[in-house]
């Protein structure tokens, strides 16, 4: 049994993704070094800095293991935790080389899944569940974990993907105790929505959710509500606010492409630091530290505050989709999952405003970035990437920018 009791809240197959080729170990930086009192009443606090492989890292005695009287069960780590790591594994494999190829809707469904329970089985995830929940035994946290594994899942789907790229960077992607992300430019680490176990919240409009795939590869998970109208408060609610429901996913519309700087990629990392719990690791030791190199650590300023976003000119309005089945039924969702009769579907004023707003975001975008673009879906109307705008078509996208502050940082 005691194979199942130390138990890994980030999988060991996935911590091997972020080292090097031959490397062994980590450089494993905690960020809350212990302080201890000898016998003899000495006071010294531990090495903050260690060189630890995968087996030691993220990783705490009996996390997941249920007790019932002096009886230890790991089945939930054996059995439960063993069938998502698997699936999971070959997931991630799937997306950090993402193509349209077979075995696409069993990649994603296994993805969002794992992802979710990742959110979730950390310690600072776990701590959350405790909190909000109100669930005192380690017993019923960890029954209840499994109730709500696909909690994050439908927000995720309803998201606009992309697949970004650090092989340009020198700095690769660190990864933390807390691997599945979360960042809201307005909510800053030491808010109350970021303070101890808290994250902010999915459905907030800007929160973007970001997962590291490998050193070189991060997938970034945007609300559509958000690139459609960047200029609404940023803590708004996401148009569909319920969690657990059946909502849609279009893989031909992940974006893929974008090349980071490392100015970006140490931005991320710096992040992926501020909303860690206790724990972060790199392959190198200089990117354990990415504020010494930044520029800047403006928590909403990050890429003027866009860091994280998708390719807005990829982004249409609509986005209905009608299933039909066999035996002459149908089903409809909306483009952020509501069903026919349920409020939000069809939203006229929502709509109106979305428009509005997307293309003069496409428009601002377009001035900053230029005539390529960030990032492109896969099949952008059957043109491979990378995706450059017509002189025209350019032209007209700036046209429609009126914030001078914007005309003058940017050229025109």
């Amino acid at each position: 049994m005691g194979d199942f009791t130390h138990n890994h809240y980030v999988p060991e197959w996935y911590q091997h993704r972020f080292l090097q080729p031959g490397q062994g170990k980590y450089n494993y930086l905690d960020l809350s070094p212990e302080k201890i009192v000898t016998p003899s009443g000495h006071t010294y606090t531990r090495s903050a800095l260690l060189k630890w492989g995968p087996k030691s890292c993220f990783a705490q005695d009996d996390l997941y293991t249920t007790q019932w009287g002096s009886l230890k069960n790991t089945e939930i780590e054996r059995i439960f935790f063993g069938e998502i790591d698997s699936n999971g594994h070959k997931a991630v494999d799937f997306f950090d080389d993402y193509k349209i190829k077979d075995g696409m809707h069993e990649a994603f469904q296994n993805l969002v899944r794992y992802m979710s329970i990742q959110k979730l089985r950390t310690p600072k995830g776990l701590g959350f569940i405790s909190n909000i929940f109100d669930i005192n035994s380690t017993n019923k946290l960890l029954l209840f974990l499994q109730r709500i594994q696909y909690m994050y899942g439908a927000v995720w789907a309803d998201a606009v993907w992309q697949i970004a790229d650090a092989s340009e960077s020198p700095t690769k992607f660190i990864i933390s105790d807390h691997p599945v992300t979360v960042y809201n430019r307005a909510r800053f680490p030491g808010s109350p929505h970021c303070r101890g176990f808290n994250d902010p919240d999915v459905r907030e409009v800007a929160t973007h959710t970001y997962f590291p795939l490998s050193l070189d590869k991060v997938l970034i998970l945007t609300n559509l509500s958000w690139v459609r109208n960047p200029y609404q408060r940023e803590t708004s609610d996401h148009p569909n606010q319920t969690l657990f429901r059946t909502t849609m996913f279009k893989a031909t519309d992940i974006q893929q492409g974008r090349m980071l700087s490392e100015q970006e990629v140490l931005q991320i990392n710096y992040v992926t630091k501020m909303r860690a719990l206790r724990y972060i690791a790199a392959a190198e030791k200089d990117w354990l530290y990415p504020e010494e190199r930044l520029s800047s650590t403006h928590w909403s300023q990050f890429g003027d505050g866009l860091l994280f976003m998708p390719e807005p000119r990829a982004i249409h309005m609509g986005g209905q989709i009608v299933i039909g089945y066999k035996d002459g039924s149908s089903e409809v969702f909306g483009e952020y999952g509501h069903r026919p009769g349920q409020k939000g579907y069809k939203d006229q004023n929502r709509e109106s405003r979305e428009t509005k707003a997307l293309q003069r975001f496409k428009g601002e975008f377009a001035l900053m970035q230029g005539k390529t673009w960030r990032g492109w879906p896969i099949d952008h109307f059957g043109k491979a990437g990378p995706q450059v705008d017509s002189d025209d078509y350019f032209e007209h996208l700036i046209s429609n920018v009126k914030d001078l502050k914007w005309r003058r940082k940017y050229g025109t």
